[in-house]
């Protein structure tokens, strides 16, 4: 993994990251690559918002990976800081190359360094690769989750 960086995400990565998110049977429903007017508006949101990492994983000079890190200050938990892990895509050519792990593994770490107590991640139900995947980290499916689409 010598030729791979893990970096803030920029504008001009949004393309890649989009058809990233919308690779699989959820995001194809969910998605819209063609539109990317919707994904650089939020994009402008996330950079103002000095809460909110979103990352890439770069091999050369193609984007290869991206997750969003969110820091949350809190009271529970005697006042604990808590990161959220979301949006974790792997390209389908690097799926079981251990990139997944080096960026959880860089998740992890960011949090440690910005004061978090407990990093946590939803995953949909449908998707069990990605929930072995993530206790093999030392996740553990502690909770129920539960949304509400507005």
């Amino acid at each position: 993994m010598g030729d791979l960086e893990i970096r803030p995400a920029t504008t001009d990565d949004v393309p890649a990251i989009v058809a990233m998110l919308a690779d699989d049977p959820l995001g194809t429903q969910r998605e819209s690559p063609d539109d990317l007017a919707p994904y650089l508006t939020a994009m402008e949101r996330l950079r103002a918002d000095p809460n909110q990492h979103l990352v890439v994983a770069v091999r050369g000079e193609r984007v290869v990976g991206t997750f969003q890190l969110t820091i949350v200050p809190g009271l529970s938990r005697r006042g604990a800081t808590r990161s959220v892990v979301e949006g974790v895509r792997i390209h389908a050519d690097e799926r079981g190359s251990g990139l997944g792990s080096l960026m959880m593994e860089w998740a992890i770490d960011t949090s440690r360094r910005e004061g978090c107590h407990l990093v946590q991640l939803t995953s949909d139900n449908t998707r069990t690769d990605a929930h072995r995947f993530y206790e093999r980290l030392g996740f553990t499916a502690s909770h129920v989750g539960f949304k509400l689409t507005l």
